[in-house]
């Protein structure tokens, strides 16, 4: 790569033109389509293109990306390539000769600035005006940041394949890190550093962390891995401030102090909505989107990090940050929109993350009670199930995939206690 930019894959100029033309192309569509836009140059956009070329779209196919890569996987960024075991350039998720094979244009490191409902078009940074039959948003979710750190030395944020290489580039030179956040990608940038060598600390303004996400015991199961592996852990405070200079000290609220040579800040994200203000679409930490995950505009579809959906499966609106949950929805979006349907997505919230060499697995959503069915906890090999009355309703596993995903099987077709128990004993 050059300059973070892989030089195989060229972007559209960067004029002022208007692209409105229609495609040269016989195939109409069931709706007549000639054209559809696809803002997000990520797993979900790219995950839309395929999925419109398998369904028999024959249609011109825009793809607007923020960043100027083609797209890319981000699961490794927090872990293989952050430790150097893997070459940047694998994570693109398909070769130029394969993104060539979907026949779409890429309008890349040109991001959208603006939506024009009346007009149909998507307007870019750079004014060129993009003319649209269909759109499908993908546009993802941007890093929070901390006021007290922000524009110091020394502080990171992981989101991009740029950060990734920033990062790991300083996580050599340095000694000691502190992670704020304990979230997913706050632990996952601990482990990878620990097995680099350094010092880590976790501060985390919760005292368990990922209770939010997994419940207090099994968020109490993942600190102790932690501690296990000699990451420490600062638990119930938060960042005050820095030194005023750089990030080398920090006083956390609890009137104690941390020195450090790296920060890396993981508290969450924002979702990539600012474009959209102003166009028409509901907006409410996300784009809110019906069950069949149109955007309130005919033809209009989001999917991925951005879109707030009401899942009828787990039975709440919901936005999913998660891999699994993007690629599936762009696959729904895109029948829905073809076939003219309005099928809701039901998704079941699948996510992994590998911390400290073990594979931590969750489906679907907290419960009254929790159960571990296989495995023990202290060996750090098991698989326990949230259960609401009598429903199996989410299951977080470590070291057993396969269950796991048996698991999640059983709560995508609604299974209540006792069956689900006769299945997985099958």
């Amino acid at each position: 790569m050059r300059g973070g930019v892989d030089p195989r894959v060229t972007a559209l100029g960067c004029s002022s033109e208007v692209l409105t033309e229609p495609a040269p192309r016989s195939f109409l569509g069931v709706r007549g389509l000639r054209q559809v836009v696809v803002v997000g140059g990520g797993l979900g956009g790219l995950r839309v293109v395929e999925a419109l070329r398998r369904e028999g779209f024959a249609g011109r196919v825009r793809l607007v990306g923020e960043e100027e890569m083609s797209p890319y996987d981000r699961p490794p960024l927090s872990k293989e390539i952050l430790r150097g075991e893997r070459a940047p350039e694998t994570a693109y998720l398909r070769s130029p000769e394969k993104l060539a094979e979907l026949d779409a244009e890429l309008l890349l490191g040109r991001p959208a600035r603006a939506l024009d409902l009346a007009r149909r078009r998507v307007e870019l940074v750079d004014s060129a005006s993009v003319g649209f039959d269909a759109l499908i948003i993908a546009t993802g979710a941007a890093p929070r940041t901390l006021p007290e750190l922000d524009g110091l030395p020394g502080v990171y944020t992981l989101r991009t394949l740029a950060d990734s290489l920033r990062l790991k580039d300083a996580l050599g030179r340095a000694r000691h890190v502190t992670v704020v956040g304990a979230g997913f990608i706050g632990s996952e940038v601990a482990a990878s550093a620990r097995k680099l060598g350094c010092e880590v600390t976790i501060v985390e303004p919760e005292t368990t962390p990922l209770a939010r996400a997994v419940g207090p015991e099994m968020g109490g199961v993942l600190m102790e891995l932690h501690r296990e592996h000699g990451t420490e852990l600062r638990l119930g405070v938060t960042v005050d401030s820095a030194d005023g200079e750089n990030s080398g000290r920090l006083t956390l609220s609890d009137g104690t102090t941390l020195a450090t040579d790296v920060v890396v800040v993981g508290v969450g994200v924002v979702p990539n909505t600012a474009w959209l203000e102003g166009s028409g679409l509901e907006l409410d930490r996300g784009i809110v989107c019906g069950a069949d995950l149109n955007a309130g505009a005919p033809g209009v579809y989001a999917v991925g990090d951005v879109a707030s959906w009401p899942n009828e499966l787990l039975g709440r609106r919901m936005r999913v940050e998660h891999w699994t949950n993007t690629a599936e929805q762009a696959r729904h979006a895109v029948r829905n929109l073809l076939h003219e349907t309005d099928a809701p997505f039901l998704g079941s919230n699948y996510v992994w993350s590998d911390q400290y060499g073990l594979r931590i697995q969750f489906v679907g959503t907290l419960g009254d009670e929790l159960e571990v069915v296989r495995g023990s906890v202290d060996a750090r090999e098991f698989l326990a199930w949230y259960r609401d009355g009598d429903r199996l309703v989410g299951a977080i596993a470590i070291g057993l995939p396969k269950p796991l995903m048996k698991t999640k099987r059983l709560i995508e077709e609604r299974r209540n206690w006792q069956d689900a128990l006769a299945t997985l004993d099958d």
